[in-house]
């Protein structure tokens, strides 16, 4: 066999494991985006919540759990990076995303979430501020990542003895957090190829990994995904070349581009209990309300609407 020919053959398995250009059942897609559909839908005075059938990979194992995604655009405040409530200080629309996962592991339950504060901006959404919660029977630990002018300011606390309490600056890159706000708003500036991009602050706490760029292959394609929808979906992968994982997005090809799910193939467990596991979350349910005025006891049945029940 020539050469040539291993080359162009490994290529082609390379375009398979992965979904890059070749791969059967892979097209590649061109995104427009329309500004006026982005304010037509967003600007309602509700909130986006889908939830998700998660299973999450923990310990070497697969836990059944909740996942949910919380869209809302709301004005920021450009200095002091908070929701604006009152005064006349510079502010900005965002789109933020609170984003959870609940799963028990064993006896004892996981509850993590993330919040990204993402600047409504069609030619470069940038998120300016991402904040990490998680909390089980072990304790908790919280990260906040926010954008100044001239690089990322990242504060980390941890009851671990050797991770603690830290604080660092890393200059500006891709954020894996920033993929899901700005799937929603602009999915055409996702970025493709080699590129170097910070992991979520989810996934790097749960590793228990320091927080820095990695590089990974990123690809953007319309598939056709059964156990996702029945229809044509885009999916967004993210190959992360050197640390073993593959990041799979799945968003529907028009606006307002819901998310309908998430494959993330990992290792999970530590030491000789470590296996490569998938987290998968399918969407199952939507609500579009202000769900921040739904605070009385007779507003629960709307979670199970929600499929919480």
């Amino acid at each position: 066999m020539t050469r040539a020919l291993l080359l162009i053959m490994s290529a082609f398995l390379y375009s398979l494991a992965f979904g890059f250009p070749g791969a059967p059942g892979q097209e590649a897609v061109s995104i427009s985006v329309d500004p006026q559909a982005f304010k037509d839908y967003w600007y309602q005075g509700k909130a986006e919540i889908s939830r998700y059938q998660l299973k999450q990979a923990r310990y070497g194992e697969i836990h059944e759990g909740d996942a949910v995604l919380i869209f809302v655009t709301e004005d920021f405040l450009a200095k002091e990076q908070v929701k604006h409530e009152f005064g006349d200080g510079t502010r900005y629309p965002i789109l933020k995303l609170n984003a959870t996962r609940n799963f028990r592991t064993g006896l004892y339950p996981y509850s993590l979430m993330s919040s990204s504060f993402t600047q409504v901006d069609f030619d470069d959404p940038k998120t300016q501020k991402i904040t990490f919660t998680g909390q089980e029977w072990c304790g908790h630990v919280f990260m906040q990542l926010n954008r100044d002018r001239k690089n990322f300011k990242i504060q980390h606390f941890s009851y671990f003895q050797a991770e603690g309490d830290a604080e660092k600056y890393l200059p500006f890159t891709h954020l894996e957090d920033d993929l899901w706000t700005r799937i929603r708003i602009a999915p055409n500036t996702l970025p493709t190829g080699k590129i170097q991009i910070l992991p979520s602050l989810l996934i790097t706490r749960l590793s228990h990994k320091p927080f820095e760029p990695l590089t990974a292959e990123a690809s953007l394609y319309k598939t056709r995904e059964s156990e996702i929808s029945d229809k044509d979906v885009i999916r967004y992968a993210l190959n992360y070349t050197g640390a073993d994982r593959l990041l799979e997005i799945y968003f529907e090809p028009d606006a307002p581009y819901r998310i309908l799910g998430w494959r993330d193939s990992h290792q999970s467990g530590f030491g000789p209990k470590a296996k490569k596991l998938q987290t998968v979350a399918i969407r199952t349910h939507e609500l579009v309300t202000d769900y921040w005025a739904k605070n009385k006891n007779e507003d629960r049945a709307l979670r199970s609407q929600l499929g919480l029940e």
